[in-house]
């Protein structure tokens, strides 16, 4: 696939793709790794599963090794590692640098110290089972890892991302993302018998590249961007912010690909440079369609690596190494995090979220591997056994993440006396007060010009005042800040842009846009979304009255009528109305006195 994008630059290469067929050979391929997967995935849904195991198993089964429908499995995966890079993207543009220092020192020591303990651990029991030291340093590296995709995907879903398990499950999966670059750089110099120093040189030049890729991206989106996205052309036109959104999301992963360094972990330090950006949400809302299809080809892909025969034949050796690197790594997790300081409940949490083998231990399986016949560091053998275990252990995952909430409960019904320390005692506190603020009911605002900030200045008089705002229109969102009011810039006929301003926490949604096309997708949504939320929405025209309440308003506040009986309580008022009463009376009269 990547092959044939940078054909296409060359006009000259056009016929021949277009004779081979190659494009749509691939393009063939995609989309029944798609169909598969959205097929299997809704069955996993209606038995109540995580549709991640259906796009697994989507993979397996059209995968060359069962059905043989798909054999592309190289360049699928190359494409749906964009799907990666835009996923940590997308989480980067919710965590903003304020939110990332509010993580604290756990996740960043507990990651460093699980990064390194794992490593240690996989390569002594691989030590100690007859593997050389090359390729027992590569089984380390591998199983150090866990699945970014997976748990942030899972935790997202499940609205946990937040929580203490979560958020410190979400730290110590980027420290190792940030350890992806040292361990690249390690196998790399094993398979090609470099020195240490060879290694430890590399490793100051990707440092040093890593800090000049911030300082730009720190550059282009504090001073450029901004400038950029309030020209009134990209206000006027939704497609060239839609563009530029995927240009910053791609680009971003691309800069750091093409710098040696890991494309997700630029992409993730991107999206946190831009989430101080009022236009924050409204960019993951445009790259979010492009998002969901390659994560989904991402795990598709996964699961094309999958050898269903071959592991029939080993089980017994497959389900020991999963047991063995589940049971490992969520000890060795819990136990990092507890002693950092995190409270033991939550560092069990943490532990079962992170006990599997992550997407980017494939990429290092592929590496320690070497091209046939060039002689790599890891066996056939045991590079199949890691394939298979760590898709066993993303199978496991979502099983284990719904375990993470209520395990601490679990394990308490056989320790029923066991006391809570102070400090543990005071992250609960935390913990539930922040859970309560985050459920406090809102209101919401669609729309803020003349008539959006007429109704919000009659709600603050009366009191109202946990008011958040939705506008396109930057000056809006200006005027909306003076009001002392929550603004966020955003389309709201887009699901993600309505959940980050707290659709589901809103009691009331009013919406003031003037169009009845946009006012009824909008009621779509939430009707969608929150259905208990009551809606107050503007028409302009009394033609569209009905169609409003239709769509499911259920108060519908008509222009053409309001101002009907504005102007007529007007002139009632007016001097004017005696006068006109008193000569239609006399004017009755007379005619009266004509008739008889």
């Amino acid at each position: 696939m990547i092959d044939i994008f940078s054909s296409i630059s060359r006009p000259d290469s056009l016929v021949v793709i277009a004779a081979d067929g190659v494009m749509w050979n691939s393009l063939a391929d995609i989309l029944i790794l798609l169909g598969v997967a959205l097929l299997l995935g809704t069955i996993a849904e209606q038995l109540r599963q995580s549709a991640l195991l259906g796009y697994i198993a989507a993979g397996t089964l059209v995968g060359p090794n069962l059905l043989g429908w798909v054999s592309n499995r190289q360049g699928i995966f190359d494409l749906a590692e964009l799907g990666v890079a835009l996923l940590l993207f997308a989480i980067g543009l919710e965590f903003s640098l304020p939110r990332l220092r509010r993580l604290g020192h756990i996740p960043l020591l507990a990651g460093i110290l699980q990064v390194i303990l794992t490593l240690l651990a996989g390569l002594s029991v691989s030590i100690l089972l007859g593997f050389s030291f090359a390729e027992s340093m590569a089984v380390g590296a591998m199983i150090a890892l866990s699945s970014t995709a997976c748990v942030v995907r899972m935790l997202k879903d499940r609205a946990e991302l937040d929580s203490p398990h979560g958020r410190t499950a979400l730290g110590i999966l980027l420290v190792q993302d940030i350890a992806v670059i040292p361990l690249m750089l390690i196998i790399t110099a094993l398979v090609s018998k470099g020195t240490a120093g060879e290694v430890v040189i590399q490793l100051g030049v990707s440092f040093l590249l890593a800090l000049i890729l911030v300082a730009v991206f720190y550059g282009l989106f504090n001073f450029v961007l901004p400038r950029l996205l309030e020209l009134s052309s990209l206000r006027r036109n939704r497609d060239f912010p839609i563009l530029l959104a995927m240009v910053m999301a791609a680009g971003s992963a691309w800069a750091a690909h093409s710098l040696g360094l890991s494309p997700a972990l630029g992409a993730f330090v991107a999206g946190v440079l831009l989430a101080i950006s009022p236009f924050a949400t409204q960019i993951q809302a445009d790259v979010q369609p492009l998002k969901t299809v390659l994560v989904t080809l991402f795990f598709a892909a996964v699961g094309m690596l999958a050898d269903l025969g071959w592991v029939f034949n080993h089980l017994g050796i497959v389900l020991a190494v999963v047991a063995a690197i589940a049971l490992g790594k969520l000890l060795i997790t819990f136990g990092v995090a507890w002693l950092c300081g995190q409270p033991w409940q939550f560092a069990l949490g943490t532990g079962l979220c992170l006990a599997q083998v992550g997407e980017f231990s494939f990429v290092l399986a592929t590496v320690a591997r070497g091209e046939p016949g060039t002689g790599g560091i890891l066996s056939e053998s045991t590079f199949r056994v890691i394939v298979a275990a760590t898709i066993a252990t993303l199978l496991m995952t979502p099983y284990l993440i719904q375990l993470a909430p209520g395990a601490a409960a679990f394990i308490r019904r056989f320790i029923p006396r066991m006391p809570l320390p102070v400090s543990e005692q005071l992250e609960l506190s935390a913990s539930v007060t922040h859970s309560e603020n985050e459920s406090k009911e809102s209101i919401l605002i669609l729309g803020f010009g003349p008539a959006g900030q007429r109704v919000a200045g009659e709600l603050l008089q009366v009191g109202l005042k946990r008011i958040v705002v939705i506008d396109l229109n930057h000056e809006n969102l200006q005027i909306a800040e003076q009001y002392g009011l929550k603004a966020q810039l955003g389309d709201a006929t887009q699901i993600e842009v309505l959940e980050h301003a707290g659709l589901y926490r809103s009691r009331l949604v009013i919406i003031t846009l003037p169009s009845p096309t946009i006012c009824r997708q909008i009621i779509y949504l939430v009707r969608q979304l929150s259905p208990g939320a009551s809606l107050f929405v503007r028409c302009r025209y009394h033609l569209h009255h009905w169609q409003l309440l239709a769509a499911g308003a259920d108060v519908v506040v008509d222009e053409e009528e309001h101002v009907g009986e504005c102007l007529a309580q007007h002139i009632l008022e007016s001097p004017l109305f005696p006068l006109l009463t008193k000569s239609m009376r006399d004017d009755s009269e007379k005619t009266g006195k004509s008739d008889s």
